[in-house]
């Protein structure tokens, strides 16, 4: 497998995805991975089908609804056999949710970690050697001052950003589950002793 930039073709750095109708085509299972195969580079519905297992009647469907939602678009054709092959790429390389607490939709609050849950507890099951698997995860809890809060979100967001605009290439793909969020967790009262 050569590698090669991400993506083959120009798109916009972000989206505010914020409407019902993009909401519901981004969070379905097989449209987002669509969206996440897209962000190698463009790619036709017969290919999507075959790297997915999935039924080109099916993708076709898929990439419609994305389509319609301003997700994804046409981003080049080309002749195959007197018939035009429509590649797809994505409209934006990040896609901002802006909020999903519209009564017309709802996701769960834990619908990213339920399945990076699942892919992290299948990859463990997979690794021959733990010790040297290339993965890792970690709960970490800090009191830290709301400005410093902003800061590290600030931080999180931009390794997650760097790490899609990584240069593709390899056999596997990895997954980057971020997640930074307030919590009741009680804590000491500051020391009155100064030290």
């Amino acid at each position: 497998m050569a590698d090669h930039t991400s993506p083959d073709y120009e798109l916009s750095e972000t989206l505010k995805v914020s409407r019902p109708g993009q909401l519901r085509a981004l969070f379905e299972e097989t449209r987002s991975k669509i969206v996440e195969l897209l962000l190698e580079r463009a790619a036709t519905i017969s290919e999507l089908a075959k790297t997915l297992g999935i039924p080109k009647g099916t993708i076709g469907h898929h990439v419609g609804v994305l389509e319609e939602a301003s997700l994804i678009r046409v981003v080049r054709t080309r002749k195959v056999r007197a018939i035009e092959a429509k590649y797809y790429g994505r409209v934006a390389r990040t896609y901002l949710i802006a909020s999903m607490r519209d009564r017309d939709f709802q996701v769960s609050p834990d619908h990213f970690l339920s399945t990076a849950a699942v892919e992290y507890g299948a990859a463990a099951a997979r690794a021959p050697d733990p010790e040297h698997s290339r993965m890792m995860s970690t709960l970490r809890h800090a009191r830290v001052p709301d400005d410093r809060a902003e800061e590290w979100l600030l931080r999180l967001g931009e390794l997650a950003q760097d790490f899609v605009s990584e240069k593709r290439g390899g056999e596997t793909t990895y997954a980057l589950l971020v997640a930074f969020y307030p919590t009741d967790r009680p804590h000491l009262p500051d020391s009155e002793v100064t030290g």
